[in-house]
């Protein structure tokens, strides 16, 4: 077995290999993941996302294929219009919650960026791999999608390199590789309990190979007097979603669909949101509540294990 750890994409990876390989394929991993991070941050002076950002109202700018696809990926979700929006960069800015400087902003300041988070004034041009923001004042924002897809390209990585068994953990968003180290025994896998301090869980989910992705209210906050206010925006009135939930985890396939439904899922609420995920094939949902009541899809209610 073979493990390493460090700081990326604004938050701590974990790799785990439990085959017996060299440690050059975590070599590579790490070079995968620092150069998507180079190509995908908002939060330095330079990226293939912030030259975009920069010239939004001005040019189109030409990007990788890798970054093309995966911001095609993002406004294809965001054009669903149930919660997703890869246009959301002035209003994280504007909140700032998670980073310093957090504040509530005026209203005025919120109507006015408001107007700037429209994915509908997004332009791909597929052939000239180029991205075109038709708004001054317009940014992208990917954290919501981007580590996703870079661990299934790591995962990609891995299965060329015939791993048979390991974990990718992007800051809690989880992708098993190949079989649980015994055989015929499935992964176990926590849900972490929103409400408590991190590593405490609500239960198990017994699953094969699959991605886990969570979006919740407990990673990042901002307290102004007695409100509490969270990192995951509504589009529609520019303050933090308001509902019954503390968190929702999806399973699926692919990691990139946990990051897209998970927070779909959020912003449609509980009921909404458990309705959609039913309708879709092949992801399930584990819905947390304020009050920590546990609601399960239906294709895991025989996979969880309560630690109530």
């Amino acid at each position: 077995m073979i493990k390493q750890s460090f700081k990326a994409l604004g938050t701590k990876i974990n790799l785990t290999i439990f085959d017996d390989v060299s440690d050059y394929i975590l070599v590579e991993t790490r070079r995968l993941v620092t150069n998507y991070e180079n190509r995908l941050t908002v939060n330095r002076d330079h990226s293939e996302v912030v030259s975009i950002n920069q010239n939004a109202g001005i040019r189109p700018v030409k990007v990788s294929m890798d970054t093309f696809f995966l911001i095609q990926q993002a406004v294809q979700a965001s054009q669903l219009g149930l919660g997703f929006n890869v246009a959301i960069g002035p209003l994280v800015k504007l909140w700032q919650i998670g980073f310093e400087g957090a504040h509530k902003p005026e209203k005025k300041a919120i109507e006015a960026v408001i107007t700037q988070i429209n994915p509908e004034n997004i332009i791909l041009n597929k052939a000239q791999c180029s991205v075109f923001l038709t708004k001054k004042g317009m940014a992208l924002d990917l954290g919501g999608i981007a580590k996703g897809y870079i661990a299934d390209c790591i995962k990609t990585i891995w299965l060329k390199n015939h791993i048979k068994s390991g974990i990718i953990d992007l800051g809690g968003n989880i992708l098993l590789v190949g079989q649980h180290l015994s055989d015929n025994q499935a992964w176990r896998i926590g849900i972490q309990n929103p409400s408590d301090l991190r590593h405490k869980v609500v239960g198990y989910i017994r699953t094969s190979a699959c991605a886990i992705g969570t979006s919740g209210i407990y990673e990042r906050r901002l307290i102004v007097g007695n409100r509490t206010y969270h990192h995951m925006f509504d589009s529609q009135t520019g303050f933090p979603i308001e509902n019954s939930l503390a968190s929702v985890t999806i399973v699926s396939k692919l990691s990139i669909d946990g990051e897209i439904w998970s927070t779909i899922a959020f912003y449609q609420g509980l009921e909404a949101g458990k309705r959609l995920v039913e309708s879709l094939p092949n992801i399930e949902a584990i819905f947390i509540t304020k009050q920590n009541e546990v609601v399960l899809t239906s294709g895991l209610i025989q996979r969880f294990d309560s630690v109530r």
